[in-house]
């Protein structure tokens, strides 16, 4: 079949593979009784009814019997049935790929024929691409997967899995590490090609494919329940076989690796503190660069070229990977394409919609940006969206307004300025200040606790005046009480207890409020990429049914399943105090932009960066949380004055 008439020998030698053929044969025993509990009323009816011919079951029990178990025996087998067809028809879940036709990497095929053949297993079908550091075979000779699948090339078999490359090894591993990081998983096809491992895995992934069948939309209720039932069978299945089945594709593994130690095996070990480091930095990159470009609704086209800077600049500042940029010179494996510019846009663009759920397709609100363009595109909008956003929070709350303006001295100017900022944040002082702090403390406490009567757990966002005055009048007598027990010393135990449960009532506020806009922001986003998905799915339907009835077939480069919501989320949600401290940090970056000559830059390890003189503000977030957590503005201050910010000034929002 595969033209290696000596695999069987081989396979039967290594122990891997003895492993894996012995626990394929336990997964298809399995299947074996569930097919013989299926036929058991049947056999069972055969026998009644000899019996009834040849005299020895007569009579009108044995009649009864005979209808019963007919009955049973013909329900049984019609359940069988359809459980058959719909593990045989149901289209197992495929990894998300970028398809790599043979002539967009003629190279790299016939880098990975080279290496089957010095393995002596079978060359895989094809080779796709996928955003992450890691490598596999993934098998897709399901018809569905077979009519979406880029032929790999002449001589190909049907039979023989996929492999799957993470796109981010092409652009940072040279030709050679690469050879070696993929020997062993070339080598798993040569067990792979056994018919035991073969059917067993078939059955695993029909049994998977379908248990996700129930949730399959567009079913009518009647057909849902019979799904259910056929769901409920394939999950007793797939619990009966999913040890035998976890030990097998272990036998697989190491018999791949136990092949592969005679090829490259020097240069496997450098390759392999290669993954680790390129993982670390596509890790960096995606969750502190790409994120936030798409979260603005813009998604960088050459994430795999990025990864080479991050981790360049990861080995200048890490000791431990110092030395690995002098690889830089040698031949790197993203050579091996013809048009590495377009695969690295394809994978980014696949990247965002696995770790952001962002659409398939280029649009308006969805468009690539070049690393050159990012710190405009992406760091400075970004900034003025969040500054104008926190802004809007603060007119929604009616507060501040009136808390800057009781500033004094400071020049406070109408306008989204950052001192209407640190005023509504700051709280009562902690050592004798002059009398213009001390009025500007009054008017701040003034705010706090008509921040506290607006907390988003109790009132949504916005309030409205009714609810102000209402706060104003509620917490009178509890400012009065407040002041008559500060005048009293309770004692170091109690000092410590305060201390330890400080909060900033303002800062609370503030964020909860932030947190619903954004939550409100991200469900209209959602709903918006929803709408874009289901007209995507309907035109591909509809094109696809003309091109069905034209007889020819639609290109396909990604693979996989589509969806508005991201497969693989990067980060938790974040919190209120999070989210706050992020904006107050860029309506300070937007202010350093404005009035002291601040550039936006890109640090590829640590995203966007308020550049002062052309070095990254790296002091910046300490002294914002201070103001955050603490409500003590000092520490903030200190650094505008000694960056020359003017912070009375209005900021550009967009």
């Amino acid at each position: 079949m595969y033209g290696v008439s000596g695999t069987g020998s081989v396979v039967g030698e290594e122990w891997g593979a003895r492993a894996a053929r012995s626990r394929a044969l336990a997964v298809l025993r399995v299947r074996g009784r569930a097919l013989g509990l299926a036929v058991l009323p049947a056999a069972v009816a055969v026998v009644l009814y000899a019996g009834g011919v040849t005299g020895h079951f007569t009579g009108s029990g044995w009649d009864a019997a005979r209808w019963a178990v007919t009955v049973l025996a013909v329900l049984v087998l019609l359940a069988a049935t359809a459980v058959a067809l719909v593990v045989a028809r149901a289209r197992p879940a495929a990894t998300p790929t970028v398809e790599l036709a043979e002539t967009a990497a003629p190279d790299l095929y016939r880098l990975v024929r080279d290496l089957a053949d010095r393995l002596d297993v079978p060359a895989p079908a094809a080779i796709a691409l996928t955003p992450d550091c890691d490598s596999w075979l993934e098998d897709r000779t399901h018809r569905a997967h077979r009519a979406l699948r880029t032929p790999g090339g002449e001589g190909e078999s049907e039979g023989a899995p996929v492999l799957v490359i993470g796109s981010p090894f092409l652009w940072w591993m040279r030709v050679g590490e690469l050879r070696a990081v993929l020997a062993p998983v070339v080598a798993g096809t040569g067990p792979a090609a056994h018919p035991d491992i073969a059917a067993a895995r078939r059955f695993v992934r029909g049994l998977d494919a379908a248990v996700a069948v129930p949730g399959t939309p567009g079913l009518d209720p009647v057909r849902r329940l019979g799904a259910h039932g056929v769901g409920q069978v394939a999950r007793v299945l797939l619990r009966a076989c999913r040890g035998h089945a976890a030990e097998m594709e272990r036998g697989v593994a190491a018999a791949g690796s136990e092949r592969a130690q005679a090829v490259d095996y020097g240069v496997r070990i450098v390759a392999q503190e290669q993954v680790g480091l390129a993982y670390a930095g596509w890790d960096r990159l995606l969750t502190r660069v790409a994120l936030p470009a798409w979260r603005m609704g813009r998604w960088p086209a050459k994430l795999d070229a990025g990864v080479v800077s991050a981790l360049t600049e990861l080995s200048r500042r890490d000791r431990l990977a110092d030395g690995f940029s002098s690889r830089l010179g040698e031949r790197p494996a993203c050579d091996l394409l013809e048009e590495p510019g377009a695969v690295d846009e394809a994978t980014s663009l696949l990247a965002a919609r696995l770790f952001h759920g962002g659409p398939a397709e280029p649009g308006p609100d969805w468009s690539p940006v070049e690393w050159s363009q990012y710190p405009e595109e992406v760091v400075d909008r970004k900034w003025r969206t969040d500054a104008a956003r926190l802004h809007q929070v603060l007119d929604g709350l009616g507060l501040a307004d009136s808390a800057a303006g009781a500033g004094g001295g400071e020049g406070v100017a109408d306008g989204p300025t950052l001192t209407r900022v640190i005023a509504h944040l700051s709280t009562g002082p902690t050592k004798p200040v002059d009398v213009d702090a001390d009025t500007a403390t009054n008017a701040d406490g003034a705010a706090i606790e008509a921040a506290q009567a607006a907390s988003p757990q109790e009132r949504p966002f916005p309030a409205d005046d009714t609810h102000i005055a209402d706060a104003d009048a509620g917490t009178d007598a509890a400012t009065d009480s407040a002041t008559t027990d500060a005048d009293h010393d309770a004692g170091a135990d109690l000092d410590a207890e305060d201390d330890e449960e400080a909060v900033n009532p303002a800062a609370e506020a503030l964020a909860g409020a932030l947190s619903a806009l954004l939550a409100r922001e991200e469900a209209a986003r959602e709903a918006r990429v929803a709408a874009s998905a289901l007209t995507a799915e309907a035109a591909a339907r509809s094109t696809e049914k003309d091109d069905r009835h034209s007889g020819t077939t639609p290109p396909v480069v990604v693979s996989g399943p589509d969806g508005p919501l991201p497969l693989f989320p990067l980060q938790p949600p974040r919190s209120g105090r999070d989210l706050l401290a992020d904006h107050v940090t860029a309506m300070v970056c937007c202010a350093a932009v404005d009035t002291a000559e601040a550039t936006p830059g890109l640090d590829w390890l640590d995203g966007p960066a308020l550049l002062v003189g052309g070095e990254r503000a790296a002091d910046l977030g300490p002294r914002v949380l201070a103001l955050v957590e603490d409500g003590d503005p000092e520490p903030l201050r200190l650094w505008l004055a000694r960056t020359g910010v003017r912070p009375e000034k209005p900021v550009r929002l967009v």
